[in-house]
């Protein structure tokens, strides 16, 4: 069973969600941002990480990036949407 453990008082602070499967879901309130680690550090490392990117921070995705990793820019909508989506 999932638990959850925080204090949203005053809207701001980190939720702290204990999955079934053991990892540990981190949550911030303000932004509703979430990310996830198998500890409690680890959650949180990755939060702050991904609450930097939420805010702008990191940089920008190139071409390049998306060649090396075998991805293509697309629009939304260029390809057929599968079965269960439409």
């Amino acid at each position: 069973m999932t638990s959850a453990t925080r204090d949203a008082s005053n809207g701001e602070g980190i939720e702290l969600i204990h999955e079934d499967d053991g990892s540990i879901t981190a949550r911030d309130i303000e932004t509703g941002v979430a990310s996830f680690g198998e500890t409690k550090a680890e959650a949180l490392r990755m939060l702050a990480e991904a609450i930097e990117l939420h805010e702008g921070g990191g940089e920008p995705l190139t071409d390049e990036d998306l060649e090396e990793w075998g991805l293509e820019e697309t629009e939304p909508g260029d390809k057929e949407l599968p079965e269960f989506m439409q």
